[in-house]
């Protein structure tokens, strides 16, 4: 059954026809959303590569600047150095479909003090800058797989809702109408034959007497 009980007779029928339409026009509605979640999703994952690429380049270039640092100065260059701060990280959302997900964060890495001593060789005050953008780039690269991560989730919900309605709901609810119907059609053809039976002329009860 379909879930609820469905009265005899036309009003049956009727409700049956307006779930199924219900249905039908439903899934439609899931299968737009599905295609325009499918085109967000590639621009998605692109910039999810791209932050990733960019975060990598930015690391690679950073730890390059800091090994030069270290040869020129020594490891005793990096335990003199002050302690780092703690950066910062606001992000922005929109909503997608119904989908909330970040669209961007503005990152401030950890200042330097004017009371710290500054890096013992340009290698290092090089690397210390690059670092700087290594934050900002893991934070974009956050914000783009966490947005990616939202949308591919709503886009396997959307598709299970889908597959519900039309290899599911859909079918269920047409077979149901196709069998209301046949009864409907049933019993008004049983109904027109009794109407036809009880209007027919009726023949007479006793048989004519005959004379000589």
């Amino acid at each position: 059954m379909s879930g609820r009980r469905v009265p005899p007779g036309r009003a049956g029928r009727l409700r049956l026809r307006l779930r199924l339409d219900t249905a039908l026009r439903g899934a439609d509605v899931l299968e737009r959303k599905l295609l325009f979640l499918l085109e967000r999703e590639r621009a998605m994952r692109q910039a999810e590569e791209d932050a990733a690429r960019l975060w990598a380049s930015r690391l690679h270039e950073a730890e390059t600047w800091l090994l030069r640092g270290m040869l020129l100065s020594g490891e005793q260059a990096l335990a003199q150095a002050p302690a780092a701060g703690r950066a910062t990280a606001e992000i922005t959302y929109t909503t997608t479909m119904g989908v909330r997900h970040p669209a961007g964060v503005t990152c401030a890495p950890a200042a330097r003090s004017p009371d710290d001593l500054p890096p013992r060789n340009t290698a290092l005050a090089r690397a210390e800058t690059v670092y700087r953008d290594v934050v900002r780039a893991a934070a974009d690269y956050a914000a783009a797989h966490e947005a990616l991560r939202l949308v591919a989730a709503e886009i396997r919900r959307t598709r299970q809702r889908v597959r519900a309605l039309r290899h599911h709901w859909i079918p269920r609810l047409s077979e149901e109408l196709a069998a209301a119907e046949q009864s409907l059609e049933q019993t008004e053809h049983e109904e027109s034959v009794r109407r036809r039976w009880a209007s027919a002329p009726t023949e007479p009860t006793g048989a004519a007497t005959s004379h000589t």
